[in-house]
Order: C-alpha cells, then sequence, then structure tokens
C-alpha cells in the first residue's frame, strides 16, 4: 500500500482543482505531470492557438507566501528546461510558446491565472 503524505495529497488536490479551473477557461490539456531530468511541468496545454506550460501553485494558507510566490527563478528555470525537451521531442518551434502560473490561495478558494507570467532567458532557446 502507497502512503502519501499530507503536502503530497494537498498538491495533488490542488493540480486537480488546476485542472478543472483551466478546462473551464478554454485550456485544451494535452499533457500532465510531463516529466524530464530537469524537473516536472504541472500542465502542458493549447489555449488560443498558443502552446502553454503551467505551474500550478496550491496554497491551504498564507502562512508561508502567496502561492505565486513559489515559482522562483531555479523552478522557472527548470520548466524552461522541461519545455525546450518537450518541443525537440515534439518537433515544435518555440515561436507561439507562453509559460502560465495558475496560483490557487487558501480558501475561500481564490484562483489567479497569470499568463505569460515569466520568459525564458535567451541562453536556454534552441
Amino acid at each position: 500500500m502507497i502512503v502519501r503524505s499530507d503536502t503530497t495529497a494537498v498538491g495533488s488536490d490542488g493540480e486537480k482543482k488546476g485542472h478543472l479551473f483551466l478546462t473551464r477557461n478554454g485550456y485544451k490539456i494535452l499533457e500532465r505531470n510531463y516529466r524530464t531530468r530537469f524537473g516536472e511541468i504541472d500542465v502542458i496545454a493549447r489555449h488560443k492557438g498558443d502552446l502553454i506550460f503551467v505551474e500550478i501553485k496550491y496554497r491551504r494558507s498564507s502562512a508561508y507566501g502567496s502561492p505565486g510566490e513559489a515559482v522562483t527563478l531555479t523552478k522557472q528555470r527548470r520548466i524552461a528546461k522541461s519545455a525546450l525537451v518537450y518541443l525537440k521531442q515534439n518537433g515544435l518551434s518555440p515561436a507561439a510558446v507562453r509559460f502560465d502560473v495558475l496560483a490557487i490561495g487558501p480558501a475561500p478558494e481564490q484562483y489567479e491565472l497569470l499568463p505569460s507570467a515569466f520568459t525564458v532567458p535567451p541562453i536556454y532557446t534552441m
């Protein structure tokens, strides 16, 4: 039997809520929890012709800051490197690519979608 830690369970529940929110807002989810040696991308989706890499951050309380603040520069770099792997594997151009953050705050749950929350430094381009 696999026992999930409380943190893992909270993160999983937050991601499920995030998937539902994105779907309801017109995102077509292509991949969930895409993993590479650099890290994981929570959601890869299409929205209005763009390919979107989405990081979902969920917080039960504000004790450790807002969910969006948890997407550090280090996390952004890991997502960017993983996105490049995805693009190369699928023969896609980085032309119409966007990096969004979906921040889900504590109860009553607050959803904040941050389109183009960060950009990829030129060093990570193909």
